[in-house]
């Protein structure tokens, strides 16, 4: 891992960069492509529950839905990852046993990030000991808006170490970052100092994730992959809420990085309220139905 040359970066062009996303607002899926999507969709899901009243029966029941989505259609998932508070990752962890589903969960004073480093590696290597198999990290935005990038590649690379074997996915929280520019530069720093995955946003703070933001971001990775040949994943989360987003994000990653990242282990959505549409698009899919949302556990 080394210090990246921020002066190579070039300017980001907003209106280029807004321009480009749109037109994957136009676009849609039909038949069993949409079908196709909409099954894969689920599988890179990160369903989580980071609320103050979170508890290790809400827990068990996320767990339940992340293994088996559709109960009867044991073909549809399982979903990627459930992503919880350090406390609830043992909760998590017995619950989804050897299904495969993996269990992640926030640290490093999420979604703040404002804590001393002693304590956020803390809460690191806590969540990792309890079983978590993946860690998302928020960096310090005060420390990066005032110009500290060599401050923010070090406290991703001390992050890094403290995973161990969990992977990193580094939250830079591209609602706060204020332009196009830093959300590249963010993204940079991270994947220079070992982050397996860059994450738009913790979902707390509007706007969250975007077309746009992800767009840069996913730029980013492609010339960070060209340049060393490190692949490095990708989690949109935070306001997308529906089947026909997703499936817009799905269609960009297919053209900007190609098929190869369109797998849970390089792209996965930060998913609460997604989770469920998902499932009655499919329902709708594959009976002629359209369940509302009451059909589907809220969590």
């Amino acid at each position: 891992m080394a210090y990246p040359n921020l002066k190579d970066i070039a300017p980001i062009d907003e209106v280029g960069v807004k321009e480009r996303a749109a037109r994957y607002q136009k676009r849609s899926l039909k038949g069993e492509t949409k079908l196709s999507a909409l099954k894969l969709a689920v599988t890179m899901l990160d369903i989580t529950t980071l609320e103050g009243k979170d508890s290790p029966g809400k827990v068990k029941q996320m767990c339940r839905k992340a293994m088996c989505p559709i109960t009867s259609d044991p073909s549809i998932g399982p979903a990627a990852a459930v992503c919880v508070y350090p406390s609830l990752v043992k909760v998590a962890k017995t619950a989804v046993g050897d299904s495969g589903v993996q269990v992640a969960s926030v640290a490093t004073a999420f979604p703040s990030g404002q804590s001393r480093m002693r304590e956020r590696l803390t809460e690191i290597k806590y969540a990792v000991a309890e079983g978590a198999d993946e860690i998302d990290m928020v960096i310090s935005r005060g420390k990066f808006l005032t110009g500290n990038y060599r401050g923010i590649y070090d406290e991703v690379a001390k992050c890094k170490e403290a995973c161990g074997d969990a992977h990193l996915k580094v939250i830079i929280e591209t609602g706060e970052l204020e332009t196009l520019d830093n959300i590249r530069i963010a993204s940079e720093l991270s994947m220079a100092a070992g982050a397996d995955f860059i994450k738009t946003s913790t979902g707390k703070i509007s706007p969250a994730s975007t077309l746009p933001f992800t767009l840069v971001m996913l730029q980013s990775i492609l010339d960070y992959y060209e340049r060393t040949g490190i692949m490095v994943g990708m989690k949109p989360a935070g306001g997308i809420a529906d089947a026909k987003l997703a499936l817009q994000y799905l269609v960009m990653v297919k053209e900007m990085l190609g098929k190869k990242w369109l797998t849970n282990k390089w792209f996965r959505f930060g998913a609460s309220s997604l989770t469920n549409d998902l499932l009655m698009q499919l329902e709708k899919q594959r009976t002629g139905l359209y369940q509302g949302g009451d059909y589907f556990s809220k969590d």
